[in-house]
């Protein structure tokens, strides 16, 4: 084993599915069609929102964030993981692994504010409906997206700063189809128990205080929605939020069981299987989500499609 500091150098190998060959390839396969949805759904997405001016809205301001972050943070991933399932190399450069795991946690921060900010939305939308532009004002919404970036951002530096200065000592073997952050650090040759322990605090912020606003709005907002009067204005009210609620759902199960898991319950079978999950197919299905449920962009969808065709 080498026992020269490469902490900054060399190359690491992704394991991935190749200890199973004959899943690897069929699994390839699926995740090369998601990954195609993934950018079609998501790019129509952006362009529609852009394009409509039905779609100036708070909501679908938020929505292409969302829609922004789901195609980076799937393209930091699934690229990289397709070469090496067809490819007999394995290796990537310990640069490129580092960069990878730096964008896919800051992405993947960014979007657990970003969901939160979101509820924050469908509250006002729902409980304040008359004052809704008022409060939810472009200039609020813009600071609220900025501090969404900057505090996924702001937790991926943290993190990643401290698993970058821990040696390796030769051990370049990740037993992952990407560069996880907590597998890089389970291949330091020092006791990396107080290093951990600190990544779980951020790890318990990042995720603990976006899912405190989120329970905080939903329950004023089915207080709100128990006081309507009207069914149909229960419907509507309830219709605002469904597709933001099957999102959330999505997101935080898999993450929540996947990172918040006791150490001794860790398994690198259930761990990628879930990584997949919550990096390949939830990207996948939330353009769907948001536009087969939504009226507006199957609005928009259909007038610009009137435009071509004329």
């Amino acid at each position: 084993m080498e026992t020269a500091n490469d902490s900054t150098g060399g190359y690491f190998i992704l394991v991935g599915f190749s200890e199973r060959p004959e899943l690897e390839l069929i699994l390839s396969l699926f995740v090369l069609m998601f990954y195609t949805v993934t950018l079609v759904g998501n790019v129509a997405i952006v362009l529609l929102s852009i394009l409509d001016t039905g779609l100036h809205t708070p909501m679908y301001f938020f929505l292409r964030n969302l829609s922004v972050l789901d195609l980076c943070f799937t393209t930091s991933i699934v690229p990289q993981m397709l070469v090496n399932m067809w490819g007999g190399n394995k290796k990537i450069s310990y640069a490129g692994c580092m960069v990878q795991y730096w964008v896919a946690l800051a992405l993947g921060s960014t979007e657990c504010v970003l969901l939160a900010v979101m509820a924050v939305d469908r509250y006002v939308a729902v409980c304040w409906p008359l004052r809704y532009a008022c409060i939810m004002h472009p200039r609020l919404c813009h600071l609220l997206a900025a501090a969404s970036w900057s505090f996924g951002f702001a937790n991926s530096f943290l993190q990643s700063s401290m698993a970058i200065v821990l040696p390796r000592c030769g051990n370049r073997r990740v037993d992952h189809f990407f560069c996880e952050l907590l597998i890089i650090i389970k291949l330091s040759c020092v006791d990396t128990g107080p290093t951990e322990s600190k990544m779980l605090i951020a790890r318990l912020i990042i995720l603990g205080m976006p899912v405190s606003i989120i329970l905080t709005t939903y329950v004023c907002i089915t207080r709100a929605v128990a006081k309507m009067r009207s069914a149909e204005g229960r419907k509507k009210a309830f219709g605002t939020c469904a597709s933001h609620l099957m999102v959330v759902s999505l997101f935080y199960g898999t993450i929540m069981f996947l990172y918040l898991q006791p150490k001794d319950n860790y398994s690198q079978d259930q761990s990628k299987a879930l990584a997949v999950l919550y990096m390949i197919l939830a990207p996948t299905l939330n353009p769907l989500i948001y536009t087969l449920r939504n009226k507006d962009v199957k609005k928009a969808v259909r007038k610009m499609i009137q435009k071509e065709q004329v």
